[in-house]
């Protein structure tokens, strides 16, 4: 006869686990992150957030390059650039130098409307760290930056243990396009 358990309860050998804990944590502020682009992004996501950021910080860049450097798959870069372009936030220019590579430059209105998601998200990493005091905010911080370490290059042994596991690992975590205006990962 099976027996009614307590919503919400741990098994005790997981509940103490760095991994466990990682992933509760993820879950808050994906949770987090999406409802705030929900409510104060106006169509915007997180991963616009991260292409905008990109282009505002590095200049013009190729779809390629963005792709890499924010972690976001390269057709969903495609498709994210698509809307940025359509609202007039980026502006795509074919590269001279390469014919088939498209370049990628933040637009004045894109710059602005960086500028008001970085509100958006400066009150979402309030609500996620709300808990914690200001020294514990930033003891946490180094302990993040420290656990996180630099991923691995093609042929390079990173956290893995293998180049193979290290490709893998970052496979799953980069976010597929479920449809034209939703991934299944909310990080930033």
């Amino acid at each position: 006869m099976p027996m009614d358990h307590p919503p919400g309860r741990t098994p005790a050998r997981v509940k103490d686990r760095p991994t466990w804990l990682i992933s509760r944590t993820f879950a808050r502020s994906s949770g987090l992150l999406a409802a705030g682009f929900e409510s104060y992004g106006r169509g915007l996501r997180s991963y616009h957030y991260r292409l905008l950021a990109a282009l505002d910080e590095w200049g013009p860049a190729s779809q390629a390059d963005l792709g890499r450097g924010t972690g976001i798959d390269r057709s969903d870069v495609t498709a994210a650039l698509s809307e940025l372009e359509s609202r007039r936030l980026v502006e795509r220019s074919v590269d001279p130098g390469h014919r088939r590579r498209n370049i990628v430059t933040i637009t004045p209105a894109g710059a602005e409307r960086l500028r008001e998601l970085d509100t958006v998200i400066d009150g979402i990493q309030e609500q996620v760290l709300k808990p914690l005091t200001h020294a514990q905010r930033r003891q946490s911080q180094a302990l993040r930056v420290s656990a996180c370490p630099v991923p691995a290059r093609a042929g390079e042994i990173g956290v893995g243990g293998t180049a193979e596991g290290d490709a893998r690992a970052r496979q799953r975590t980069v976010p597929t396009r479920r449809t034209s205006s939703e991934t299944t990962a909310h990080y930033l």
